[in-house]
């Protein structure tokens, strides 16, 4: 005899095929997600650390895992992460240059001259149409290498910013950093890896779920439907949201405007550590 619980996921499952077969927006290996998942961050902090990777291998089950696996010895944990059913997304920045990068001399002939204010150690992509895609797909080629599941693409919103443009002077075009986030993900895709969006989604439908980096004075500052129309098709939409005394209360608040699948992930300053929501 079938439940109704047997019921409703039957439907739920055929409901899901079907999106998938209608919506030709919709990649074949995209994961269609029914709940949240919890998500844990080594790669970025803003005001307190980071999560550890000793604290991870611990506590991580079944979540996504954000890692910089360039940063000395990361790369040897990641099997060890996934071997509890984690999802590893790899950090790199493709609208910087950091300093501390090996491959930054490399980089240097593609970038401006002058440093970002905010974090001086990174010099904003001067332009898109030449070496540098090969530099960043032999990022790309390692991190599939290390096993990783995602790869997520900062700074990839660098040429939209008409205020840092002005005062930087990189030459590069919204057409040509379009041009080149797509290459870049589909090189991804190539490798069996999906890509992580950060803090947009425009123009980047071929992506696989976007991290939005929320703050207790700018909450929910990006474009709310770009965020929903993936919710809306089972992508993967995660908050990483800093410096928090109440981060429930912010939580409920985001759940609002969204809905139950929203992934959230907190800086607490109670704390001075993430917290993790969904787990």
């Amino acid at each position: 005899m079938i439940s109704v619980k047997n019921i409703s996921s039957i439907i739920l499952v055929f409901f899901v095929v079907l999106s998938c077969n209608t919506n030709n927006n919709i990649k074949e290996d995209v994961v269609i997600t029914s709940k949240a998942i919890a998500v844990y961050n080594e790669a970025y902090q803003e005001n307190f650390e980071a999560d550890k990777i000793a604290d991870i291998i611990k506590n991580a089950e079944n979540a996504y895992v954000l890692v910089d696996p360039f940063d000395d010895g990361i790369f040897s944990s990641i099997s060890t992460i996934k071997s509890k059913g984690n999802q590893v997304g790899a950090y790199i920045s493709i609208g910087t240059g950091e300093t501390y990068r090996d491959d930054f001399n490399a980089m240097k002939p593609y970038l401006v001259n002058t440093p970002w204010g905010q974090w001086p150690d990174e010099y904003f992509v001067n332009t898109t149409n030449s070496g540098i895609i090969d530099i960043m797909k032999a990022r790309i080629d390692k991190i599939a290498n290390w096993g990783c599941d995602w790869v997520e693409f900062d700074n990839m919103d660098w040429i939209y910013d008409d205020d840092l443009r002005a005062v930087y002077g990189f030459q590069v075009t919204q057409v040509e950093g379009v041009a080149y986030y797509q290459e870049l993900c589909d090189y991804v895709h190539q490798k069996g890896m999906k890509c992580m969006a950060k803090n947009m989604v425009e123009n980047a439908s071929n992506f696989d779920g976007v991290l939005y980096e929320s703050y207790n004075d700018d909450k929910n500052w990006w474009n709310q439907s770009g965020a929903q129309s993936f919710l809306d098709v089972g992508k993967l939409v995660i908050i990483n949201h800093y410096n928090e005394t109440n981060c429930g209360k912010v939580y409920s608040e985001y759940k609002k405007n969204y809905n139950e699948d929203l992934s959230f992930i907190c800086e607490d300053a109670n704390l001075k550590k993430y917290v993790h929501f969904n787990e």
